[in-house]
């Protein structure tokens, strides 16, 4: 068998770590996106209720994303051992 050590192999040459920064990245943006269209269809709020609103729902996203999608119908651990 032939090894040529120039040979360009993306699975040992990509971080691992950075898929889990981007699908992070991605959650913040569209669950806050969402979450200021969703409280600004509401008319008359204070500042602070819709700031409270905003942080929420926010938050709201973001646990159903880790613990409803990703933990129970995708399967995958948040934080797993690799050895």
């Amino acid at each position: 068998m032939v090894v040529h050590p120039n040979v360009h192999i993306p699975k040992e040459s990509w971080p691992h770590w950075t898929w889990y920064a981007i699908e992070c990245v991605l959650v913040i943006i569209i669950s806050f996106l969402a979450s200021v269209k969703i409280t600004d269809s509401f008319e008359g709020l204070a500042v602070d209720v819709h700031n409270y609103m905003i942080t929420g729902l926010f938050g709201l996203f973001f646990l159903i994303w880790y613990i409803g999608i990703r933990g129970f119908i995708l399967k995958k651990k948040i934080l797993q051992n690799r050895l």
